[in-house]
């Protein structure tokens, strides 16, 4: 039983969070050459996986109450207005660095930026979890768990992988200010829309 959770698990986690690879991509592209990079978006997407994991297991236990389903279209706000901030420095030429040494420094990328994205792409992972987890016993809810937060590691390493191939880094270092905030914008209309929020 715990194997077969195991391996429900692996495939509800990699079905539900594939395309966090591009927006960690972005992430690595844009703190290229800093010191701590990888941690700080490690630790900011185990913050966000653990607030969807959180809510999730919160709305199964029937703590609904404190995250009604109407409220979860409306974290589409959070990689919206972060897009709008980068889309905005990159207009105003603050993502333009004309010193060589800047450019191969990139940007600090923050633990709670990755985390409020991460936390707002997650909608459609409680939605999804939610049903999962009440058809389940609560052993294999833990197992559940237990996976993907292994598996929140495995995300991160292969987004840096991603990130760091030199045809793939090259493309992402060239268009990194335009292509961040329009993901970034994308991902907060999209998660606004498919939700309903603002009768949309």
């Amino acid at each position: 039983m715990i194997l077969t959770s195991v391996l429900q698990a692996m495939g509800l986690f990699v079905a539900t969070n594939i395309d966090d690879i591009i927006v960690l991509s972005l992430f690595f592209a844009r703190g290229a050459g800093q010191r701590g990079t990888t941690a700080r978006i490690l630790a900011g997407q185990y913050l966000g996986f653990a607030g969807i994991l959180g809510a999730a297991v919160l709305v199964t236990i029937g703590a609904g109450a404190f995250l009604p389903s109407e409220a979860i279209p409306y974290f589409g706000l959070i990689p919206l207005g972060l897009g709008l901030w980068a889309a905005w420095q990159a207009w105003r030429g603050d993502d333009d660095d004309d010193d060589d040494e800047a450019k191969v420094a990139g940007k600090k990328v923050g633990v709670w930026t990755v985390a409020g994205v991460t936390l707002a792409n997650g909608g459609d992972n409680i939605g999804v979890y939610t049903p999962v987890f009440l058809s389940v016993e609560p052993l294999a809810v833990a197992a559940y768990c237990i996976v993907f937060l292994a598996l929140v590691a495995a995300l991160v390493v292969l987004a840096k992988f991603v990130a760091t191939r030199q045809p793939i880094a090259e493309v992402l270092e060239r268009w990194e200010h335009i292509l961040f905030p329009i993901v970034l914008i994308g991902l907060g209309v999209v998660i606004l829309v498919s939700g309903g929020a603002f009768g949309l």
